[in-house]
C-alpha cells in the first residue's frame, strides 16, 4: 500500500487511483455525472473537474515525436493521412546521427528550436521510453499523449503497431 501524510491525514494513494478509475470506467459506460458523485458520497463538479484534468483537446494542431523507430515509414503514412503537422521520428542510428552530427553548442541551439515549433501545437504525441516521456511531459506544456514504447534505455529500433496510432489519432481528432 502506497500511502502519504498530508497534514495529521493519511492518504491511500493507490485507494484514490482505483476510485478515480471506477469514475472514468462508469462515465465511459454512460453513468451521469451526478448518478456517479452520488456514489462515491461527492459533488458533480468534483467529477466534472476530475474529467477537465485528463481532458484531451480534439482537433487542432498534431505533433508527433519519436524515437527509437523501426517502422518509420508505416508510422508517417498512417500521420500523413490524418495531415498531422509535425512528424520528427527517428531510428536509433538517425538519432545518434543526429546526436553526433553537432557540436555541443549546436545540439542545444537545435533541441530548443524543435522544443520552440513543437510548442506551437495543441497536442503532442510523444513515441519513446518510459523515462523520455516523463521528460517531454515535463519539457512540454502542451496535451501530451505519451506512448510507451519500452524501458529506458531503448538501444534498439522499436516496432509501432500502426494501428495503435491510427486508433489514437482518430480519437483526438
Amino acid at each position: 500500500m502506497k500511502v502519504v501524510n498530508i497534514g495529521d491525514k493519511v492518504i491511500n494513494i493507490e485507494k484514490v487511483h482505483r476510485i478515480i478509475d471506477r469514475i472514468f470506467e462508469m462515465r465511459s459506460r454512460g453513468y451521469s455525472q451526478q448518478e456517479i458523485a452520488s456514489r462515491f458520497n461527492t459533488d458533480r463538479t468534483f467529477i466534472s473537474r476530475l474529467e477537465s484534468l485528463g481532458e484531451v483537446r480534439r482537433g487542432g494542431n498534431i505533433a508527433v515525436i519519436g524515437f527509437p523507430i523501426g517502422n518509420k515509414a508505416e508510422i508517417e503514412q498512417v500521420l500523413d493521412k490524418h495531415g498531422v503537422g509535425f512528424k520528427l521520428l527517428l531510428s536509433e542510428k538517425e538519432r545518434w546521427d543526429f546526436v553526433l552530427g553537432l557540436s555541443g553548442p549546436e545540439l542545444v541551439n537545435r533541441v530548443m528550436d524543435l522544443i520552440a515549433e513543437v510548442r506551437s501545437y495543441d497536442v503532442v504525441i510523444f513515441l519513446g521510453s518510459d523515462k523520455r516521456s516523463e521528460i517531454i511531459e515535463g519539457i512540454l506544456d502542451n496535451d501530451v499523449i505519451t506512448v510507451n514504447i519500452g524501458p529506458s534505455p531503448l538501444t534498439q529500433d522499436v516496432y509501432v503497431e500502426p494501428s495503435v496510432i491510427e486508433e489514437l489519432l482518430n480519437s483526438i481528432k
